[in-house]
């Protein structure tokens, strides 16, 4: 249908034009844990009238394939969030182009937004990027396309023109979130023992400049203030909104920062946690969130804890002050082991960030890293995690890099020199007999399963019944988890010393794998012995209607 348009509220939509909704909007990304970046642009698409399908890139090419052709889009948006799964993008969107899809197709997200150049050639099938936040910019895209007016003019974009990459003048960051309709969940929730989560964000932008990340960049980069918060009151209206119609007792915060940093930022926490208060969602919902070790304190985070905060998720990154500064955070070891323990004592559960290995990285400093990390967790508190850190595009550290000679790979795999030999035979062994992907990364590995029970065991304690051994169950996780840290920390201590010193070890994957394989084995068996003594109990809370006694 053919409407008139007026000027939107919203910032940097300024032409006036006739619309047409008739043919629906599909957007492609991934939807694992809900993507909201989708859902902000679906629900702004919605309240202007349009039609919106969201499929899964990893669902079945072929199942996207054919609601594409039978939708018959006016365009496919693409949402890339890391930049190594551009080839998977590419894939997809030759078969699209190869079923006779012929309408426009455009992509944001940070790679593209700030590497379009890159992304326009190594994806030569797309007509577009949208660059920053797309709402906006994909509304007027939509507008314009559909009823056939040229589009190159408009902000926020960039396309090939002939041989040459062209961009047009940046949209403004979204000055005021508030404005913006709820995003569209169109996915189901994830779920822990019945009790349903939802992701929400409460702010856009992060003010720290993290070397290794290109969220800050991202937001430095368009023009507008770098970060912008929601008000309290509209984020407890939406989690209220969640609670009642959709069941969600679980919040999860994808800011990229909390509001927290500064005193203006505490004020509106202060705020928030009241608003909360006030709702009543404390006792009957929690919320996990996003901050840094500088901001961690005991006034705040008590009171946040009291609101429903059960777990804090800090990028502590490394344990050693060199390498602190080469990924410019900007933060001292003390401040993290004091943030650490400052949660231990209020009694918050934590997940944190790690990169063992980064472009400084030393033998020493491995040491000192596998040091810290007993520091926190050799008490079993949370399972130990760690990474190499990688060289994004838009990010200081991969400039340093590059101008240094040191970049390796390509733009879909991009690596560095370490500085030291030993260091990188060192690497290459921890990737070899840990198998990072068997015990640290991926959902069947013992850490992350490590921290999903205690997640279990934290939302018995706030959204269930007490349970007598309760206390008990968690001793055993803690023993778990701390024999578990123990035998990760002993290989990286072991492998430095062969690396150092040529003290022999007999660490091998095999071995390695049978303490996983052990580690996994009793803690099922705990968990399920624990949760089978207490189903019905758990049952009843879920289903008052049906308990039994």
């Amino acid at each position: 249908m053919l409407e008139p348009v007026s000027l939107s509220v919203l910032n940097g939509l300024s032409r006036v034009t006739e619309r047409d909704t008739s043919r629906p909007v599909l957007l492609v990304g991934f939807q694992h844990q809900g993507n909201l970046g989708l859902g902000y642009l679906a629900s702004t698409l919605q309240h202007h009238g349009y039609e919106v399908i969201t499929c899964d890139v990893e669902a079945n090419p072929d199942v996207i394939v054919a609601t594409a052709v039978k939708a018959n889009p006016s365009i496919i948006g693409f949402s890339l969030i890391f930049q190594f799964y551009i080839p998977t993008f590419s894939l997809l969107i030759d078969r699209l182009r190869a079923a006779g899809v012929n309408c426009h197709f455009t992509m944001g997200g940070h790679f593209p937004s700030l590497s379009y150049r890159e992304t326009l050639e190594l994806i030569p099938q797309l007509d577009s990027v949208v660059r920053f936040e797309g709402e906006m910019t994909l509304l007027e895209l939509a507008d314009l396309i559909g009823v056939g007016r040229d589009w190159r003019g408009i902000q926020g974009i960039a396309f090939r023109n002939q041989d040459q990459v062209l961009t047009t003048a940046m949209r403004s960051l979204i000055d005021d979130l508030d404005r913006l309709p709820y995003p569209e969940r169109n996915f189901e929730p994830e779920a822990a023992l019945g009790r349903r989560a939802m992701p929400l964000v409460a702010s856009r932008g992060c003010a720290r400049t993290c070397s290794f990340c290109s969220i800050q960049t991202f937001y430095r980069t368009a023009p507008g203030k770098i970060v912008r918060t929601r008000k309290p009151a509209k984020v407890v209206e939406e989690m209220r909104m969640l609670h009642e119609e959709r069941g969600i007792a679980i919040f999860l915060f994808q800011d990229d920062d909390f509001p927290l940093f500064g005193p203006v930022w505490r004020r509106w926490a202060t705020e928030f946690v009241n608003e909360l208060q006030r709702s009543g969602l404390p006792r009957k919902t929690i919320w996990k969130m996003n901050c840094r070790a500088d901001v961690v304190e005991p006034e705040i985070f008590s009171a946040m804890r009291d609101a429903g905060l059960y777990l804090v998720y800090m990028g502590l990154e490394s344990g050693n002050e060199q390498g602190l500064k080469t990924l410019h955070k900007e933060i001292s070891v003390e401040q993290n082991l004091r943030a650490v323990e400052t949660l231990k004592q209020i009694g918050m559960m934590f997940e944190f960030g790690f990169m063992m290995f980064d472009p400084s990285s030393t033998l020493e400093s491995i040491r000192e890293n596998t040091a810290f990390l007993r520091a926190i967790v050799g008490d079993g508190s949370a399972a130990a995690v760690f990474c190499r850190m990688l060289p994004y595009d838009g990010t200081a550290i991969k400039d340093e890099l590059a101008n240094s000679g040191r970049l390796r790979g390509d733009v879909c795999h991009p690596d560095y020199d370490f500085l030291d030999a030993r260091v990188t035979a060192l690497y290459g062994a921890i990737r070899e007999i840990v198998d990072v992907w068997g015990w640290i990364h991926g959902y069947r590995a013992l850490s992350p399963q490590l921290n999903w029970m205690w997640n279990e065991a934290a939302i018995i304690e706030h959204l269930f019944p007490r349970l007598p051994d309760l206390e008990q169950y968690k001793n055993t996780l803690r023993r778990i988890t701390r024999n578990s840290n123990a035998a990760l920390f002993q290989v990286v201590d072991d492998l430095v010393d062969y690396y150092a010193q040529g003290r022999p070890h007999d660490w091998s994957n095999a071995r390695l794998d049978v303490l996983r394989q052990q580690f996994l084995a009793e803690l099922l068996q705990q968990r399920n012995e624990f949760i089978g003594r207490h189903q019905r109990v758990l049952m009843n809370a879920l289903h008052p209607e049906l308990a039994v006694a």
